[in-house]
């Protein structure tokens, strides 16, 4: 009878389960330890208020549309609008039904923290839509804006994404892994936005 063979260490840190896709101690200890920095802030009413209200708003892409529709409006630019609300929900149709399907992850709660009133998600974990959506949104914004308005978009950006772990809906890698694809999704709908909405 042959001993069962170990995985390399470069391979160690998924473990794949029949239907779904589970993430190792390495990564496990990554969200604890981000958890822990998180809770410190917990309780606070500031950073309790600021974090719930970004979570609230980051559902369905609301504090992006509302940047869109603002934007368009100052900036007499509706056809940036309806771009940027076409590639929001082409972005979350790729997120949400296609690469959260792969991973199909649970949360770390399901109805997040019980200080904190949050919307119960319907899909998995990972990657953070949220966060997906916000770095998509921000280079989106950022390229038709150029790059002065980099922090201004990435700091919302940053908040909204932080938010999903602040309030234990989401964990820190889930949020890390958000970010990383929207980055990828966001190059790609930066150079449709600049083809069908130029600045």
């Amino acid at each position: 009878m042959t001993a069962p063979v170990t995985p390399p260490a470069s391979e160690a840190h998924l473990v794949v389960v029949p239907g779904q896709l589970r993430f190792g101690p390495r990564v496990d200890g990554f969200d604890r330890a981000a958890d822990a920095l998180l809770e410190r802030l917990r309780g606070n009413p500031v950073t309790d208020l600021l974090f719930s209200t970004a979570t609230h708003l980051g559902d369905f892409s609301v504090i992006w549309h509302l940047a869109g529709v603002t934007r368009g409006i100052l900036l007499r630019r509706p056809d940036q609008v309806v771009v940027l609300a076409g590639l929001l929900g082409a972005e979350s149709l790729v997120v949400n039904q296609g690469v959260k399907r792969l991973f199909r992850r649970e949360r770390p709660t399901t109805d997040g923290d019980a200080r904190l009133r949050v919307r119960r998600p319907s899909t998995s974990a990972f990657p953070s839509g949220h966060a997906s959506s916000a770095v998509f949104a921000a280079s989106i914004l950022s390229m038709w804006d150029g790059r002065r308005s980099r922090p201004l978009w990435f700091g919302i950006a940053a908040v909204v994404a932080v938010s999903r772990a602040y309030v234990r809906i989401h964990h820190a890698s889930d949020v890390v892994g958000g970010a990383v694809v929207g980055i990828v999704l966001g190059r790609l709908g930066s150079r449709v936005a600049r083809r069908l909405a130029p600045t």
